[in-house]
C-alpha cells in the first residue's frame, strides 16, 4: 500500500479539519477525504483511535 502522507500530517489535517466544524464521521471521511480516511486507518487499529490520536475527543 502505498502512502500519501506521514502519521503528522494525518493528525494535522484531522484536527484542521475538527476546528473548522466539519463532520469527522467516519462515513463523511471516507466520501469527503478518501486519501486522508486510507492513510489515518493504516497508521491506527480503528478510525476512533486515529482521531485520539490527534487530540480530538468526540
Amino acid at each position: 500500500m502505498e502512502l500519501s502522507m506521514s502519521l503528522e500530517q494525518v493528525n494535522e489535517q484531522l484536527y484542521q479539519l475538527h476546528n473548522n466544524g466539519e463532520s469527522l464521521g467516519k462515513k463523511q471521511v471516507k466520501k469527503a477525504y478518501p486519501d486522508l480516511m486510507k492513510n489515518a486507518l493504516y497508521y491506527s487499529p480503528s478510525w476512533e483511535h486515529a482521531l485520539q490520536k490527534a487530540g480530538i475527543h468526540e
